[in-house]
């Protein structure tokens, strides 16, 4: 769809070559969803994220081998530019994290420069959007997002979960590994101990994302070990970072307890899916979502477990949201926050969350 978009009555240029920013455009007022692009086009490459800033995009510099090792220095010297959906790639590369890329931004890379070409606003006036679940579950924790680390932000979960759902138990663990920051952050507020209770297959993909019930429970099967002499008689507070579908969750809890443990409560840094993502993500419809069947009202019984409780919609936003308030800002227009960084500028709203999948508020009106 995105490239019938941009060959879609065709701009040229003077000399009848494609004028990609006027069909860039074109493609952000006919296609108000989600995307991150990368057009090569003969020497130079343009990144363009969605106007509503749905899904991450970020800008790296390549630098000098002799530099690569050495954090302290700041080289002036650049030697080429990267594009990725997390930082986290960089330094893999010998790149160093520049900025991200704001919503509506097309951007123009060449080999010894980055220029902005336009900033495409969003139409009536709608918030940004940016995918609240990429700081829950999709980005790896050492990723950068709005000027704060992914594995801070889950920190900050566990701790206001800790305060939210408190529980009498013997120690902490956690539904390894994107849940790990979130359990660390829970342990830490409420003063017991961390212990891993869970070891990880790592050449398992993620389960809830897979296509089908049978793909996803053999994911499961395969994918954890039990550490029984680390539990055996105590009571586990049990840390997932989402429950989507409740298929992996299950399995744990009767692995733990047929293991030894005396009680598990489960505590879920986000809030519970209720809501279809039109916005790329393999959740189609609201039926298969454990939070809208009727055990859902009986929960912890259904799963297994002594307890149930999930992180509240607010109190996942103030933990996003604090790091970038936290930020010291140099302007605030209405509700913009603009920071100058030295790369540019920086634009983060506030409320600039996209939490369709929690409460059911689209970035943009659906038509069903």
């Amino acid at each position: 769809m995105i490239t019938q978009l941009l060959a879609y009555t065709p701009p040229q240029e003077q000399d009848d070559t494609p004028d990609w920013v006027a069909r860039i455009k074109n493609l952000m007022k006919e296609a108000p969803t989600a995307y991150s692009l990368l057009i090569m086009h003969r020497d130079v490459i343009y990144a363009v994220r969605d106007p509503y800033g749905n899904r991450p995009l970020c800008i790296g510099r390549l630098i000098p081998v002799s530099d690569i090792n050495d954090k302290e220095k700041k080289t002036s010297e650049t030697e080429g530019w990267v594009v990725s959906s997390e930082s986290c790639s960089f330094l893999s590369i010998g790149a160093r994290y520049y900025r991200e890329i704001l919503p509506g931004e097309i951007v123009e890379i060449s080999r010894h420069n980055v220029r902005t070409l336009d900033v495409i606003s969003r139409s009536e006036g709608n918030p940004v959007a940016f995918c609240i679940f990429e700081y829950v579950y999709f980005a790896r924790p050492d990723s950068m997002f709005e000027n704060q680390m992914v594995y801070t932000v889950r920190y900050r979960c566990g701790q206001q979960l800790a305060i939210e759902a408190p529980v009498d138990a013997d120690l902490v663990s956690t539904v390894p590994e994107s849940a790990t920051p979130a359990a660390l952050g829970y342990a830490g507020k409420c003063g017991l101990p961390y212990v891993e209770v869970l070891c990880k297959n790592r050449y398992v993909g993620r389960t809830f994302i897979q296509p089908n019930m049978r793909l996803r429970q053999l994911g499961v099967a395969k994918k954890f070990g039990v550490l029984s002499d680390n539990f055996k008689g105590k009571r586990i507070v049990l840390i997932d970072d989402s429950i989507v579908r409740g298929n992996t969750i299950s399995p744990i809890i009767k692995l733990l307890k047929e293991s030894g443990a005396k009680e598990v409560h489960i505590r879920v840094a986000s809030p519970p899916i209720r809501y279809p993502c039109f916005m790329g993500i393999n959740i189609p419809t609201k039926e298969e979502l454990i939070a809208n069947k009727p055990e859902f009202d009986r929960l912890a019984e259904y799963l297994g477990a002594n307890s149930v409780v999930y992180l509240s919609v607010e109190g996942l936003v103030s933990s996003v949201q604090e790091g970038i308030k936290f930020k010291k800002q140099k302007e605030k227009k209405n509700d913009i926050m603009i920071q100058e960084n030295g790369n540019g500028l920086e634009c983060f709203e506030k409320d600039g969350h996209c939490t369709a999948c929690l409460t059911g508020k689209y970035p943009v009106e659906l038509e069903w």
